[in-house]
């Protein structure tokens, strides 16, 4: 080793190591545990102004959508996707029956929502969501985007029930 080279050594910062990711980071073909169940991200869409995100999830045949959101700590829920209609944007109710279930509106928001990988919406835009919440802590979502609405089911889930497998 030359001498140039020993002394270069010398002054040289060491490289930083490498950040984990997160599963708010996260991005498709990365795999996850979620209640011991494990995942493969296949698809991410996430919505500006809002340090969220919904991750489009496989295990073998059954997709599922984990949405994440960064408020003072991490909150998960794991969401299931729904049969149901809503003719019109504008006429959401604020509280909603399903299934001997009693859901109440918690959060409206919209904003540009970008996508990658396999998503409900293939291509970005602007999206409406609607969170509703039912006295036995089950969750509701509904999105709509392009015209089209998504309905889906869910519960939360606590921070020690989710990890990163392989990022």
């Amino acid at each position: 080793m030359s001498i140039w080279k020993r002394i270069g050594n010398i002054f040289s910062k060491p490289e930083a190591p490498a950040v984990p990711k997160s599963m708010l980071n996260l991005s498709a073909g990365d795999i996850c545990e979620v209640s011991l169940v494990t995942y493969e991200v296949t698809g991410r869409t996430q919505t500006s102004g809002r340090n969220a995100v919904v991750l489009t999830l496989r295990d073998g045949s059954r997709i599922a959508y984990m949405h994440i959101e960064e408020r003072e700590q991490l909150q998960y829920a794991l969401y299931q996707p729904i049969d149901g209609r809503l003719d019109d944007p504008a006429e959401v109710p604020a509280t909603l029956e399903l299934d001997d279930y009693t859901y109440y509106l918690e959060e409206e928001y919209e904003g540009y929502a970008s996508v990658s990988g396999q998503t409900p919406y293939m291509n970005g835009g602007q999206q409406h969501v609607w969170q509703y919440q039912s006295d036995e802590s089950r969750l509701l979502r509904v999105e709509w985007q392009n015209g089209r609405f998504m309905l889906y089911e869910g519960e939360k889930v606590i921070p020690g029930d989710v990890k990163v497998i392989r990022a």
